[in-house]
């Protein structure tokens, strides 16, 4: 069953999904990043301070020993010599776990921006089911987490193993160094193998960062119904909106009939079209489209002006130019006026016929 639920999971997560599981704390985020920055900006640190944290530590221990027989670490003594040498340790470690820190949390903004949740901390029983454990620890996942280890340490050792062999060649002269020398060597080279080990681990690292996009990417696919069900959601469902655009189009039809008792005039196709205009020369600047239709809607406007003796005019071309660039409620635009003042002219003669006839 759970691989048949997997293979219907073929859409891609929408923007919502995403923001579900960034609630719940959950985003692509690669740990190799953190460690590889973290790596880097240390041999950063390092590079620029380590003259200065080198000279501390030797004049603090020429200190000590230079004053041995005048240091008593017991009784009431010890605390103060205690607290120096925790003070001394401060001053050195500090600046480079701030930086450390600093970095570290940069390379999760990084990744996942600012995210602060309470959720993953809520206690969850499926982590406690030996079951599920046993299935996570056989999955795919643990499967590329092991291929990945099995890389970093090839990576790692292979870059190692380059530069201490280009290191070789120095070994035969350390005889005759001096400490100092002996030190400097041991310090450049220890640079230089992690400045390449980090130049290494940022690569793995970014190919792990698109990784994890992918894998998170495809861990939050959906199935067609859930992509249906969320749509329904966010723009409701789509038979309830068709009922309501329905019941506006039926509220709209009924205004526009109410208003063809108050047209002057229909212009008709005459079978297909029919178009109610209506000019009221105190109120408008131009004749009035108050009704239109087609087909059964004309024939309805048709019977409601027959039915208030409305005066229905057949104009084909006329009626095909209204029904096609006027709305309802808009005036008919210029280059209709000639046309249809005569129209008008014709029907006001009409009714005065009517009227004195």
């Amino acid at each position: 069953m759970a691989r048949k639920s997997d293979q219907e999971r073929t859409e891609k997560p929408t923007p919502k999904r995403f923001q579900e599981a960034r609630k719940k704390g959950q985003a692509a985020k690669s740990p190799e990043v953190a460690s590889a920055l973290v790596l880097m900006g240390s041999l950063g640190f390092l590079a620029l301070s380590g003259t200065w944290m080198f000279s501390t530590i030797a004049g603090f221990m020429r200190g000590i020993f230079g004053n041995l027989e005048s240091i008593h670490i017991y009784g009431d003594s010890a605390p103060a010599f205690l607290l120096e040498v925790f003070v001394q340790i401060f001053i050195l470690i500090m600046p480079l776990m701030a930086v450390l820190m600093v970095i570290g949390v940069g390379a999760n903004l990084i990744q996942v921006g600012f995210l602060f949740t309470m959720e993953p901390l809520a206690p969850k029983f499926s982590k406690f089911n030996p079951v599920e454990g046993m299935k996570n620890l056989l999955s795919l996942k643990s499967l590329v987490e092991l291929l990945k280890s099995v890389l970093k340490i090839l990576l790692i050792g292979g870059i190692a193993y380059a530069v201490l062999r280009s290191e070789m060649e120095m070994l035969p002269s350390l005889t005759g160094m001096s400490v100092g020398q002996i030190l400097s060597f041991m310090g450049v080279a220890s640079l230089k193998l992690l400045f390449y080990v980090g130049l290494g681990m940022l690569v793995l690292a970014a190919l792990d960062f698109i990784y994890q996009k992918w894998q998170f990417a495809r861990d939050l696919m959906m199935t067609k119904q859930e992509v249906k069900d969320e749509l329904k959601q966010s723009e409701g469902d789509p038979s309830v909106k068709g009922r309501i655009k329905q019941a506006q189009r039926e509220m709209a039809m009924r205004r526009m009939m109410q208003a063809v008792p108050d047209a002057d005039v229909i212009i008709t196709n005459p079978t297909h079209l029919a178009v109610a205009l209506a000019y009221k020369a105190d109120e408008m600047i131009a004749p009035q489209v108050i009704a239109k239709g087609a087909d059964l809607i004309a024939e309805r406007i048709k019977e409601v002006g027959r039915a208030h003796g409305i005066v229905i005019v057949e104009n084909k071309p006329l009626a095909q130019v209204l029904y096609k660039t006027c709305d309802i409620g808009r005036t008919i635009p210029e280059t209709l006026y000639r046309a249809v003042a005569e129209i008008l002219a014709y029907v006001y003669n009409l009714r005065n016929r009517r009227r004195f006839g």
